[in-house]
């Protein structure tokens, strides 16, 4: 481990859990590893990422994570659905997947009493730019993601507030699909920052190097992590998807879709170093644009 990797304090705003569990692990104890294994490889804070559920289990899940958040474990809650699009569910429940209403949303952040601090809204749905308006309104971070929009609406959630994308170029079109796309309105015609997973999975290289051509100085790196970091390969589940891990590699058994990572915080930083990238990119994509969101 070098010391820019172990010295500096890096946020990961995007990380389902580690060490064999999720975030959303009824046992105290298994949210503990996982936060733990997390902060013993690079992370120094983190929001805890819960995936689409049924509203009732998901408010008991925020609530379960809430003494995590009091004590400063995690520095927050980002909800990865439900609102998003099932033609880009990725590992979320496509029959889950619903447009948001905003009185559904206000009871979200109730129960999460002001530790909801990001959630995930694909932009084209029903509803959509209204909610992302409210959530800026109410000091909660306003993703865009899983998203089968297009370049305009893509345009219209960030005129509506929203902060940050999703895992860009993941659960939406790539940066080679055409001109006019969701992609390039977010890479090239705008100022949003942009979560990147640098596993070298993810995103190929040639797409990363594009990112930070353009992007340098957006770019957000995640984990995106599931249980299976620092574990060995083997079968997982994600809610109630099972995922087959294979040479560190999470992806649906029913398709073979990725589904989340196995990274760290210290390996990205690695990643980004092995591809050549500025080393005041590599710090505020690991760092300070995430602290200033």
């Amino acid at each position: 481990m070098s010391g820019r990797e172990s010295n500096s304090q890096n946020i990961d705003l995007h990380c389902h859990g580690g060490a064999g569990y999720y975030f959303s692990d009824p046992n105290p104890e298994n949210v503990h590893s996982a936060i733990s294994f997390h902060k013993s490889h690079g992370t120094s804070d983190l929001l805890a990422s819960l995936v689409t559920e049924e509203i009732p289990i998901l408010k008991e899940q925020i609530r379960r994570l809430i003494p995590f958040c009091l004590d400063k474990s995690i520095a927050g809650i980002h909800l990865e659905g439900p609102y998003l699009s099932q033609a880009r569910c990725g590992a979320h429940e496509p029959s889950l997947l619903k447009s948001p209403t905003l009185d559904e949303i206000k009871s979200l952040l109730d129960v999460g009493q002001g530790h909801i601090s990001m959630i995930t809204i694909a932009p084209e749905l029903d509803g959509a730019i209204e909610a992302i308006g409210f959530l800026r309104s109410r000091g909660v971070i306003a993703a865009i993601g899983h998203s089968a929009g297009g370049y305009d609406d893509a345009m219209r959630a960030i005129d509506a507030g929203a902060q940050l994308v999703t895992h860009f170029s993941n659960g939406m079109n790539k940066l080679g699909d055409g001109e006019k796309t969701f992609a390039t309105a977010l890479l090239y015609e705008s100022d949003i920052l942009l979560e990147l997973i640098l596993d070298r999975h993810h995103v190929s290289d040639d797409d990363v190097r594009t990112i930070f051509k353009h992007a340098a100085n957006r770019v957000v790196f995640v984990t995106d992590a599931m249980a299976a970091a620092g574990q060995p390969d083997g079968e997982y589940r994600i809610g109630a998807l099972e995922v087959i891990v294979k040479d560190g590699v999470a992806r649906l058994k029913k398709n073979g879709s990725l589904a989340g990572s196995t990274l760290t915080m210290n390996a990205a930083i690695s990643n980004a170093l092995a591809l050549g990238l500025p080393s005041e990119a590599i710090n505020n994509s690991s760092s300070e644009n995430a602290r200033k969101l």
